[in-house]
């Protein structure tokens, strides 16, 4: 297993958050395509993030991922994200990809394919 899913969600979340706002967009921004990956609702996510939760647990948790996350493509980190064998690291790629169309001003729209 992966380090990084060890790491809670509540860690990550508040980076994402900064990395959309250092770019003008908001926290709501980020929860839009968290929920969009997910199926969390607000409640969820915040209990998420309250509990603490790894990123593994997260995941595994999450009441309805979304079947167009396929459809994300693109490389982070230097992969392809549509290219990554292990599907719990492919969802936490995902969840970057989409972050990182958040902070770079795609339209929602286009980001929530």
């Amino acid at each position: 297993m992966h380090r990084i899913f060890a790491s809670s969600f509540a860690s990550i979340y508040p980076l994402y958050v900064a990395k959309v706002e250092r770019k003008g967009r908001s926290a709501g921004d980020v929860d839009t395509v968290v929920h969009w990956l997910t199926g969390y609702d607000e409640t969820g996510l915040r209990s998420a993030i309250d509990r603490g939760v790894d990123l593994q647990t997260f995941f595994e948790e999450a009441p309805a991922p979304n079947p167009r996350a396929s459809l994300i493509t693109g490389v982070i980190c230097g992969v392809r994200v549509e290219e990554i064998d292990d599907p719990l690291m492919q969802q936490l790629r995902y969840m970057d990809k989409l972050v990182d169309e958040v902070a770079r001003g795609k339209k929602m729209e286009s980001i929530l394919r």
